[in-house]
């Protein structure tokens, strides 16, 4: 027989509370079968006592029910009921479709709470510990290829040099960029040195590295460095030593690393420099390339004039995870 009465939609979900023992308190714990029950507010209650329905003159908190007021001990609670938002129902599993969320329906809040699976999430790549889930619905690896900013060196007084000594094992790669440096004596050449695992110090051997360096000045024409076998690599070639000490001058330099913590490969670097003179209008640029002859993983990167110190500068420290 079908059912006559009434649409689904239009029953009201009444639920039954248990009776509260009055002690003369004003406030008391409101439970259904023995559990704290939390209604959905305070004008969801319908409660008699003595006799006398109350409605709209007590307060809810959580599934506390406070009467404002002292309830004496002897009063008697006829019955507790709360009135809910209609027929609940429960969706049989898989039948929730997108079409069903409404745009923006889905918040960043539901995506962090751990009942949402990633498993739910129609995306593409791998999905594991090391990827993240960009705007585009691609799985993809933390830093995405991307350099990341790790941390950046100010020089306002003079130092020696500049010194990276943390090369963390979450990158692979690493870059150097170098901007307003000026350095303490004019026309000098800038040099580096890197510390390998398990070393206090930079190495400086005589015949720890090999270099070539290819540069043009603008008032000296094309000119190269290039050594064997050296206790540093040079950054500057010859005749496009950096300048310093005249008004306008300003050195700019990028430093890549190649798979710096490898143990089975010389460690490479690629070199960019260029500078421009104020006073003189002499602009010069170096590209350069240069190995450390050791296969050992490096910890640590050096930058620091031939002669003099470093007066001033920006030394920002990239990393890439692949």
């Amino acid at each position: 027989m079908p059912y006559i009465g009434r649409d689904t939609d239009k029953l009201s979900n009444v639920e039954v509370l248990d009776n509260i023992t009055f002690d003369g308190s004003s406030s008391y714990t409101l439970q259904k079968g023995g559990s704290n029950f939390t209604p959905s507010s305070a004008n969801n209650i319908l409660i008699s006592i003595d006799g006398v329905v109350q409605a709209g003159n007590f307060t809810v908190s959580g599934s506390t029910i406070d009467f404002g007021t002292a309830v004496a001990g002897t009063s008697t609670c006829d019955f507790i009921l709360h009135y809910g938002i209609g027929l609940i129902t429960t969706p049989s599993d898989g039948t929730v479709t997108t079409a069903k969320l409404a745009d923006s329906s889905v918040t960043t809040a539901k995506l962090n709470d751990a009942s949402v699976s990633l498993a739910k999430l129609t995306a593409t790549g791998t999905k594991d510990a090391t990827t993240f889930l960009r705007g585009d619905n691609t799985f993809a690896e933390a830093g995405g290829g991307a350099w990341e900013k790790i941390s950046t060196t100010t020089v306002t007084t003079n130092v020696a040099s500049v010194d990276f000594n943390t090369l963390s094992t979450d990158y692979k790669d690493f870059k150097v960029v170098m901007s307003a440096v000026k350095n303490a004596t004019h026309q000098q050449d800038l040099l580096m040195r890197v510390k390998r695992s398990g070393q206090a110090s930079f190495d400086s051997g005589a015949s720890d590295y090999h270099y070539n360096v290819y540069g043009y000045r603008e008032t000296g024409g094309v000119t190269n460095d290039a050594s064997t076998g050296a206790s540093y690599i040079k950054i500057t070639p010859v005749n496009c030593a950096s300048e310093s000490g005249v008004s306008g001058a300003t050195n700019n330099f990028e430093i890549d690393v190649y798979n710096v913590h490898g143990t089975n490969n010389k460690k490479f670097i690629r070199s960019f420099m260029a500078w421009t003179e104020g006073t003189y209008g002499r602009s010069a640029s170096a590209f350069g390339s240069a190995y450390r002859n050791n296969q050992e993983a490096l910890i640590g990167l050096q930058f620091y004039f031939a002669s003099g110190d470093i007066d001033e500068g920006f030394f920002t420290l990239y990393g890439r995870a692949i």
